[in-house]
């Protein structure tokens, strides 16, 4: 299992908001956490990816492990460095920044390739961000500026991709 979640339980301001959850991610596969406004997808996403500190959120029980490694109480840039990175809902570019630009500030995690072979990849994917690249990502399209996020992740070379809400907004 790449991260296997173990009775986990999540406080905001020290109240429980999410206990008792229970997940395996294995290798190589796609899954989708569904559920209703507020049961508790994103609370899961950055409890795994160590963002819950920004928001005053702490795993208060349970356990998140990946590749045996314990991680609950680690922090983001740890994880991220580890290869686990969050597209956090909402499509955050860099609005100042082109489309290439902010797809290079991922590469400051590559551990091999260079960043024209990542960049490469993402175009590849997203072929409409070639055509883009140039231009401010405040200007672009939410459909450009999502492919913008997710392409950014994907230049760190991530072993483990968390999409929040990846089609919010989007036709």
């Amino acid at each position: 299992m790449v991260i296997q979640i173990q009775d986990l339980t999540v406080a905001y301001h020290r109240k429980p908001v999410l206990w008792d959850i229970d997940l395996s991610i294995p290798e190589g596969q796609l899954i989708a956490v569904v559920g209703p406004n507020g049961a508790g997808k994103s609370t899961t996403l950055k409890a795994i990816s160590g963002l819950l500190k920004t928001e005053d959120g702490e795993v208060t029980d349970g356990a998140i492990e990946y590749q045996g490694r314990h991680i609950h109480h680690e922090r983001a840039a740890n994880i991220a460095k580890w290869g686990i990175v969050q597209v956090i809902e909402g499509r955050r570019v860099f609005e100042h920044l082109t489309v290439e630009e902010n797809l290079k500030v991922g590469a400051h995690l590559r551990k091999t390739g260079s960043v024209k072979d990542g960049l490469q990849l993402v175009y590849h994917y997203f072929p409409r961000l070639l055509q883009k690249r140039n231009e401010i990502a405040g200007f672009v399209s939410g459909g450009e500026q999502q492919m913008t996020v997710v392409g950014r992740a994907l230049m760190t070379e991530p072993k483990l991709v968390l999409l929040d809400e990846p089609s919010m907004g989007l036709a």
